[in-house]
């Protein structure tokens, strides 16, 4: 017996009526009538009279009625309470500056409107140095782009970045195709962060597999300036389509990367289960789900959510 088929029985009987009950629900009349039938069935008695006029509870169902809602009132209370001893504490989440362009407000706005009463504390830093914090307990959990198998963490696969050559609608160096490979980049003169940056590794490996160099024309360690230089037409960039959220998109081309091995993962990197705080934890749901919807309804250009 579900609670749910409790909060049906009841609206019945006020209603009256299966199809008003239905109406007021927001479900279908079939579907609720299925309900009645499947608790009538686990009772094994009759609950509800039909009538010319709608249905009216047996004797049985008067007797029901009574409990379910002292039942549902109970419920209710319970819930209440639940509210009224919400999750507090502090909680220190780390962000990459491309991850909190996306993710970073509506993050705190699920955080605000589910658990008013955690205190957030958001770091946004390179995801190298948040794997440090992290290891140095300054955070409980971050957005990072590779695994320390070293660690004793809690790590979930969170989603998967595309990555774009990204430029000024009118560079001249510009391909005119909407996808490209490494080894047609050629001499496009491209503002990159420099060697230790995860990004930059991950380019160089596919790029040395691949026996083409990139043309790199500048480096800059910070995406404000490195977008701000790409926006100004000194070159083009790649980075995932996070990289604009916070720039008029308008005034940039997205080019896919269509090489296998560009692309970057996100993942959800934690403190152990028995180490972080039921509000650590909370925390974590909040914002594997955030990220999720962000990717799943195109929210987060060229992110793909992981198959659980």
């Amino acid at each position: 017996m579900e609670l749910r088929q409790l909060r049906y029985f009841v609206s019945v009987v006020a209603q009256g009526s299966m199809g008003r009950a239905a109406l007021e629900l927001g479900v279908g009349t079939s579907a609720l009538s299925q309900q009645i039938s499947r608790l009538e069935g686990e009772l094994a008695t009759r609950l509800l009279q039909r009538t010319s006029s709608g249905v009216v509870p047996t004797d049985a169902g008067l007797a029901f009625w009574r409990q379910a809602q002292l039942a549902i009132r109970h419920a209710d209370d319970a819930m209440r309470a639940a509210r009224l001893a919400r999750l507090s504490g502090h909680v220190s989440v780390g962000m990459a500056p491309s991850t909190t362009g996306v993710l970073g407000l509506p993050f705190m706005a699920a955080m605000r409107e589910r658990y008013p009463d955690i205190r957030l504390h958001l770091v946004e830093n390179l995801s190298g140095n948040l794997a440090t914090m992290l290891g140095a307990r300054q955070l409980d959990l971050a957005v990072l782009f590779q695994e320390e198998r070293t660690r004793r963490w809690s790590v979930l696969p969170l989603l998967e970045e595309k990555l774009f050559l990204i430029c000024r609608r009118d560079l001249p160096a510009a391909p005119t195709q909407d996808h490209i490979s490494l080894a047609e980049l050629g001499d496009i003169p491209l503002i990159m962060p420099s060697g230790p940056h995860g990004l930059r590794a991950l380019l160089n490996n596919a790029s040395t597999q691949g026996a083409h160099a990139l043309n790199i024309s500048a480096e800059i360690d910070g995406l404000s300036l490195l977008m701000d230089a790409v926006r100004a037409g000194y070159g083009a960039t790649i980075q995932p389509g996070a990289a604009i959220a916070r720039l008029p998109p308008e005034e940039f081309r997205l080019i896919d990367i269509i090489d296998d091995s560009v692309s970057r993962p996100n993942l959800l990197v934690s403190l152990s289960d028995d180490e972080l705080s039921p509000a650590g934890l909370a925390t974590r749901v909040v914002l594997q789900q955030v990220a999720s919807e962000l990717a799943s309804s195109g929210q987060w250009p060229g992110a793909t959510v992981y198959n659980r």
